[in-house]
């Protein structure tokens, strides 16, 4: 998770100012805050996180406690592809996550008979993300889920309004899968290259080709 830290500043002559830093790691920011706390002349502290949250201190030195073992840090990224001729899909998602101060990634992939378009593919390749977040015991955490498709994002996100039968009722069962795990989404949209790993698993799914791997990153393989 990335917070902000806002901190009000107090002068020995009692002169009050407020600062907010820039972005930064939850890790980060707590160490940040408690040299902050060293110096006597922080009023007060507080964290804001990406889904406009607040936290104390105290709140984000337990919440960190209760992950570390567990994945946190999540980024998901998802993508479609359908194939017109043969009218089969193939979803592609990849998600990065740290666990135990290590880093991993996860690639899934599957081919798809029953979808009937471009964007139902997209939105299965999200939901099918949100199966594997579900393996791996993700649950009640903030989690980046980035596509280029603008339909699924502007869609997920509110700001496209949804019309179509088909891809109203992937969204509810997104939701409720969301709801289920509670996990509180913040969607990005990209370009196509930058989601070009998640592009070329959906890829590999049409063409039969099926993936399952996790992998442990380290400085030779990131």
């Amino acid at each position: 998770m990335n917070i902000s830290i806002e901190w009000v500043y107090k002068t020995p002559r009692g002169t009050e100012t407020i600062f907010r830093s820039e972005e930064m790691t939850a890790e980060k920011g707590l160490l940040v805050a408690e040299d902050l706390e060293r110096t006597g002349r922080a009023k007060s502290i507080a964290f804001t996180d990406s889904f406009d949250s607040t936290w104390t201190i105290k709140e984000l030195k337990r919440y960190i406690k209760e992950i570390e073992t567990e994945p946190h840090n999540i980024t998901v990224y998802f993508d479609g592809g359908f194939d017109r001729t043969t009218s089969t899909a193939g979803l592609g998602c990849v998600i990065y996550f740290e666990q135990s101060g290590k880093s991993y990634r996860v690639r899934k992939n599957a081919p798809s008979e029953v979808l009937k378009s471009n964007n139902e593919a997209e939105y299965a390749a999200l939901y099918l993300s949100l199966v594997e977040l579900e393996l791996l015991n993700v649950h009640h955490l903030p989690v980046v889920f980035i596509g280029d498709s603008q339909v699924v994002i502007n869609q997920m996100s509110g700001e496209w309004a949804l019309l179509e039968k088909d891809l109203s009722n992937w969204a509810d069962r997104i939701d409720e899968k969301l709801k289920k795990l509670g996990i509180r989404p913040k969607y990005e949209l990209v370009p196509r290259k930058s989601n070009a790993e998640a592009d070329r698993l959906a890829t590999q799914a049409l063409n039969g080709i099926n993936i399952t791997a996790q992998l442990e990153l380290t400085a030779d393989n990131d």
